[in-house]
């Protein structure tokens, strides 16, 4: 199978041939004409006018050795050779006074024995095969031939000129036909080369080498080289995704599982304390949960990464949102020593959205600050709008997020150097949800200061109104 090089270089290669033969066969057919038609023109100039003296009245009443004499003496100057034949073609005399007794048959004589002109070209035996230019003419005695003069001149000289000309135009011909072969095999390298180097890379990412990226630059191309380069961090990025799911998702089970399976071999031990028991049973039952709360986690990521989430709009109420979220985990205050506030308007606030995901998302939210907050400290939820846009805020004074881990604490299975247990997968679903919504989630932090995450959802349009 042919490359697509070797095409490219043949296509250009029989288009420059193509052209240049079909430009030098012009250029040669006007040379051609041009030389020997003014050869031809400057003879039969010659011949109508010495006709036209021949026909002067004085001349028509010569006898024929007169008129043939006169003929040869009077016109033979120039480079033109002039012989004299009689009625059937033979050579009498010529201009120099060479006679002889031979036949012509050359096709000038056998023309104007049928009463026709015609130029010839050719090798004349009457001149050792000298290349020359010949026309025939009959010489009349009323409506009776009674000879014929013959013209000829030399053109060698003609000759000599066209095949150098012919000869220079075949090698600028050659010569053009190998420069732009040489340009052709160029430019094909040029296409090519970033072709076999997204070729390459392609290759490379097939044999599990994601650091391989193609050749790129302005033209069609190099955006396609672009777009593959793009192509390759966005897979690059989903392999190691995979990689970190896996990691971490191995690390997330197998903690609560040994936990699980140890209490469980603890408790089948006889005569065990009712303590222990006690103990036991709630680690199963948190880990458990802990469990349970991966899963969920997981199935939300993997609905989520498919886009098969299907969001059941309705109008919500922002401040019973909050509130009801409060309320659901205000029981951690004591356990923890951490107090849980709301700040809330009297005033409704309604967004479109899915009321189940929005609480998901906010009991997400509460849950870090439980997380990462000491005991003592204080997480504060608020909501309240802002032009067009409903703000749900949940603000911790716990112990803030080193800044070069904030821009990273959205990303899939980013957990940072906290140490915390959990999927990673949290916040990235949080966001994922509010984008859903239209809406956007910000974090800020500060170290020893506390974290703020911020969510923007579009207020619903009659609420809009019912602003303004």
């Amino acid at each position: 199978m042919s490359s697509l090089k070797t095409r490219m270089v043949w296509s250009y290669f029989l288009l420059i041939v193509l052209v240049v033969s079909v430009l030098g066969a012009i250029f040669i057919a006007f040379i051609w004409n041009y030389y020997y038609g003014s050869a031809e023109s400057s003879l039969m100039q010659r011949v109508n006018t010495d006709m036209e003296l021949s026909d002067r009245a004085y001349f028509s009443a010569m006898t024929k050795r007169d008129k043939a004499t006169f003929m040869l003496e009077e016109t033979a100057s120039g480079p033109f050779q002039i012989q004299l034949l009689d009625y059937d073609g033979r050579f009498i005399i010529d201009a120099d006074g060479f006679t002889g007794d031979r036949s012509l048959t050359t096709p000038d004589v056998k023309a104007a024995i049928n009463g026709e002109i015609a130029v010839w070209r050719g090798n004349d035996p009457s001149f050792q095969g000298e290349r020359i230019m010949a026309v025939t003419v009959p010489l009349l005695d009323g409506q009776r031939i009674t000879g014929f003069l013959r013209y000829s001149t030399a053109i060698y000289l003609v000759d000599e000129m066209v095949g150098r000309i012919i000869r220079w135009t075949l090698a600028i011909g050659v010569s053009v036909v190998f420069l732009f072969l040489t340009l052709s095999i160029w430019m094909a390298r040029r296409i090519v080369k970033p072709i076999q180097s997204l070729t390459e890379s392609a290759r490379s990412m097939a044999d599990g080498d994601w650091s391989k990226r193609a050749v790129t630059g302005k033209d069609e191309i190099g955006q396609l080289g672009q777009t593959f380069n793009t192509l390759a961090v966005e897979l690059s990025k989903r392999e190691q995704m995979k990689n970190d799911f896996i990691s971490s998702i191995s690390h997330e089970l197998r903690t609560p599982l040994t936990s699980i399976k140890g209490w469980t071999e603890t408790l089948t031990t006889p005569d065990l304390a009712r303590e222990e028991l006690t103990m036991g049973l709630a680690i199963i039952q948190r880990e458990t949960n802990r469990l349970s709360g991966l899963v969920e986690d997981l199935l939300d990521f993997s609905h989520l990464y498919a886009r098969r989430i299907e969001l059941r709009l309705e109008e919500v109420d922002v401040h019973e949102l909050v509130l009801e979220s409060i309320r659901q985990l205000s029981i951690r205050q004591d356990p923890t020593g951490i107090t849980l506030i709301s700040e809330v308007g009297n005033h409704p606030i309604v967004v479109r959205g899915d009321q189940r995901r929005l609480k998901q998302v906010l009991i997400n939210l509460i849950d870090n600050a439980f997380k990462f907050t000491e005991k003592g400290g204080t997480i504060t939820v608020t909501a309240r709008t802002i032009e067009d846009q409903a703000i749900i805020a949940v603000a911790d004074t716990g112990r803030g997020i080193d800044p070069e881990n904030l821009p990273h604490v959205t990303e899939k299975f980013y957990k940072g150097t906290s140490g915390q247990s959990g999927s990673g997968l949290g916040l990235a679903i949080c966001e994922e949800l509010i984008e859903l919504h239209q809406g956007t989630l910000v974090v800020d932090s500060q170290i020893g200061v506390g974290t703020k995450v911020s969510l923007r959802i579009p207020l619903h349009r009659e609420e809009k109104n019912a602003d303004t």
